[in-house]
């Protein structure tokens, strides 16, 4: 079986996804990219993350042709693959349905720097315009609009976060959605104070290292 391991990671992933409150039912999917294989490995369609295995994972080259597994791919897949054709940057994606992402997807509004851990992403969220679910024009305007940085709200829909490797994806996928809660509830108290340009570029100079185990 062809890329097994991150075959299994997806599984894996998925998985969490649902444990930590990233999406309900079979919501949202995960893919992982082999650019030495020409391959993604990408969560197949409407399959309960519990019972996936990694042979149902689907591969697909990089034309969107499946080669391999037990179900169809993600109805998102082409939306996973046009991220890693325009950003050779990125090895992994994911996209979920999280409470407060979508919530600020639904009110058509970007995340602004409330928080420093904004960070994982860039110094702020931009909401991608709403597109149909699994259309072309969705996975055009989404992967188009993420630009250089690692996450993008899709309006109506949910969060599109990237990595260099599928943990580094998942965990932006956290902690924008940490943020996108933070944010909320200081809205609903009052107006919450946003860091600066120049506090959020010291703060991406911090995030080099930051979340990196130094053993001692």
């Amino acid at each position: 079986m062809r890329m097994e391991e991150a075959r299994a990671q997806v599984v894996r992933h998925c998985n969490l996804m649902l444990e930590r409150g990233l999406t309900k039912g079979t919501g949202g999917n995960i893919s992982v990219i082999c650019r030495k294989e020409g391959l993604m490995a990408i969560s197949p369609s409407a399959v309960e993350y519990p019972e996936m295995k990694p042979e149902d994972v689907a591969l697909l080259d990089l034309e969107g042709n499946q080669v391999e597994g037990n179900f169809s791919p993600s109805s998102e897949w082409e939306m996973h693959l046009m991220c890693y054709l325009r950003r050779p940057d990125v090895g992994a994606v994911v996209h979920t349905h999280s409470l407060y992402a979508t919530v600020m997807a639904c009110l058509h509004q970007e995340l602004p720097p409330a928080h420093y851990l904004i960070g994982y992403a860039g110094k702020r969220v931009r909401c991608a315009p709403y597109h149909l679910f699994g259309s072309h024009q969705l996975a055009e305007s989404a992967s188009q609009e993420l630009g250089q940085d690692n996450a993008i709200l899709l309006a109506n829909h949910g969060l599109l976060s990237v990595g260099a490797s599928l943990p580094q994806a998942f965990s932006t996928a956290e902690e924008i959605e940490f943020v996108c809660q933070i944010y909320c509830h200081a809205k609903s108290v009052g107006e919450p104070h946003l860091l600066s340009d120049a506090q959020m570029e010291e703060a991406l100079q911090r995030f080099t290292t930051y979340g990196k185990a130094k053993r001692i």
